[in-house]
C-alpha cells in the first residue's frame, strides 16, 4: 500500500474509532491499560443488546458490547472495574457511534 492509500485509509477510518484515555488505568496482572480504541460496532456486533440501553449508557450494554469494539479488549470484568468517569466517556462515545453522521456533527467532540 503506498503512503497516499495509506493516508487515506487511516482518514476514512479515523470517524469510525476513538481513542479514550483513561483517568485511572486499568489493571490486569502486571499489566497496566491507559487507552482504549474503540471501533464503531457494525450492526451483527450489536446482536442481543437493546440498542435503547446501549444509547442509555445502560452498563449490562457495556458489558456485552465493549469487548467487541474495543482494542485491547475489555472484559465485561473490565468494564465493571472502569472509574465511573471513564466508563461514562466511553459509553457517550459508543452512543454517538449510533447516531447518523450528519446529526453526529452537531455534538462536540474533543
Amino acid at each position: 500500500m503506498s503512503d497516499t492509500q495509506t493516508t487515506q485509509a487511516t482518514s476514512l477510518a479515523a470517524p469510525f474509532t476513538k481513542v479514550i484515555i483513561l483517568d485511572e488505568p486499568l489493571k490486569r496482572g502486571d499489566t497496566e491499560i491507559t487507552e482504549i480504541t474503540l471501533r464503531k460496532p457494525k450492526s451483527g456486533e450489536l446482536r442481543g443488546v437493546s440498542l435503547i440501553d446501549l444509547g442509555n449508557m445502560n452498563v449490562v450494554a457495556l458489558q456485552q458490547v465493549l469487548p467487541r469494539i474495543t482494542a485491547p479488549i475489555l472484559t465485561a470484568q473490565d468494564v465493571a472495574n472502569l472509574d465511573p468517569a471513564d466508563l461514562v466517556e466511553i459509553a457517550s462515545e459508543v452512543s454517538l457511534f449510533l447516531v447518523k453522521k450528519a446529526d453526529r456533527m452537531a455534538f462536540p467532540r474533543s
